[in-house]
């Protein structure tokens, strides 16, 4: 099982389901507001920011 999913993967067409990424849940409000202040702190001392999505991989 393969991640991200071929482009031409049948699970991207089958009409009874959706496919959602690993993220597919309720954000609380609180831990939101601390993940997006961390990452100002990180991005401020110039380091890489937490959770970034890594394009070369087709997300």
């Amino acid at each position: 099982d393969p991640e991200p999913l071929p482009p031409d993967h049948p699970l991207w067409s089958h009409p009874k389901i959706i496919l959602t990424p690993h993220v597919a849940s309720v954000t609380q409000p609180v831990t939101a507001a601390r993940a997006v202040i961390d990452n100002i702190r990180r991005h401020r001392a110039g380091l890489e920011p937490i959770g970034l999505v890594d394009r070369s991989r087709g997300y």
